[in-house]
Protein backbone atom coordinates (compact mmCIF):
# COMPACT_ATOMS: atom_id res chain seq x y z
CA UNK A 1 0.00 0.00 0.00
CA UNK A 2 1.49 3.32 -1.39
CA UNK A 3 -0.36 5.51 1.81
CA UNK A 4 -0.75 5.26 5.07
CA UNK A 5 -3.43 6.58 7.54
CA UNK A 6 -2.71 10.28 7.86
CA UNK A 7 -0.86 11.26 4.45
CA UNK A 8 -2.30 14.09 2.32
CA UNK A 9 -3.36 13.30 -0.87
CA UNK A 10 -5.08 14.57 -3.97
CA UNK A 11 -7.24 13.17 -6.90
CA UNK A 12 -5.34 12.23 -10.15
CA UNK A 13 -7.97 12.92 -12.30
CA UNK A 14 -12.14 13.24 -12.19
CA UNK A 15 -13.95 10.00 -11.30
CA UNK A 16 -16.96 9.04 -12.79
CA UNK A 17 -18.79 9.09 -9.60
CA UNK A 18 -17.71 9.28 -5.79
CA UNK A 19 -19.04 6.84 -2.94
CA UNK A 20 -19.16 7.91 0.26
CA UNK A 21 -17.12 5.82 3.34
CA UNK A 22 -20.80 5.97 5.24
CA UNK A 23 -21.82 2.86 6.92
CA UNK A 24 -24.25 2.49 4.29
CA UNK A 25 -22.37 3.76 0.97
CA UNK A 26 -23.97 6.35 -1.38
CA UNK A 27 -23.04 7.44 -4.62
CA UNK A 28 -22.26 11.29 -4.91
CA UNK A 29 -21.57 13.04 -8.59
CA UNK A 30 -18.01 13.87 -8.56
CA UNK A 31 -17.68 17.56 -8.84
CA UNK A 32 -17.98 17.75 -5.23
CA UNK A 33 -13.89 17.25 -4.50
CA UNK A 34 -12.09 20.41 -6.50
CA UNK A 35 -9.10 18.24 -8.65
CA UNK A 36 -6.49 20.30 -6.87
CA UNK A 37 -8.17 19.41 -3.11
CA UNK A 38 -6.37 18.23 -0.98
CA UNK A 39 -7.59 15.14 1.64
CA UNK A 40 -6.47 13.22 4.40
CA UNK A 41 -6.08 9.42 4.47
CA UNK A 42 -8.76 8.40 7.58
CA UNK A 43 -8.75 4.56 6.76
CA UNK A 44 -7.07 1.47 4.33
CA UNK A 45 -10.46 -0.54 3.68
CA UNK A 46 -10.75 -3.85 1.64
CA UNK A 47 -9.04 -4.42 -1.87
CA UNK A 48 -6.79 -1.47 -1.69
CA UNK A 49 -9.69 0.87 -0.91
CA UNK A 50 -9.01 4.20 1.12
CA UNK A 51 -11.59 6.53 2.90
CA UNK A 52 -10.01 9.68 2.34
CA UNK A 53 -11.36 12.84 4.23
CA UNK A 54 -12.38 16.08 1.73
CA UNK A 55 -14.13 18.88 2.20
CA UNK A 56 -17.42 18.31 1.20
CA UNK A 57 -17.41 14.20 3.16
CA UNK A 58 -15.65 11.02 2.99
CA UNK A 59 -15.52 9.25 0.40
CA UNK A 60 -13.85 5.41 -0.56
CA UNK A 61 -11.48 5.20 -3.27
CA UNK A 62 -9.00 3.51 -4.95
CA UNK A 63 -5.17 3.68 -4.16
CA UNK A 64 -4.73 4.20 -7.84
CA UNK A 65 -6.89 6.93 -8.37
CA UNK A 66 -5.18 9.02 -5.72
CA UNK A 67 -0.96 10.98 -5.73
CA UNK A 68 0.38 12.32 -2.91
CA UNK A 69 -0.22 15.92 -2.42
CA UNK A 70 2.04 18.26 -3.19
CA UNK A 71 3.56 20.09 0.10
Amino acid sequence: MPFAVGDAVQLKGRPNYLKTADPMPMLRPPDLVDSDEQGQVLAIKARNQLAVRFRRGTFLLEADQLQAAAP
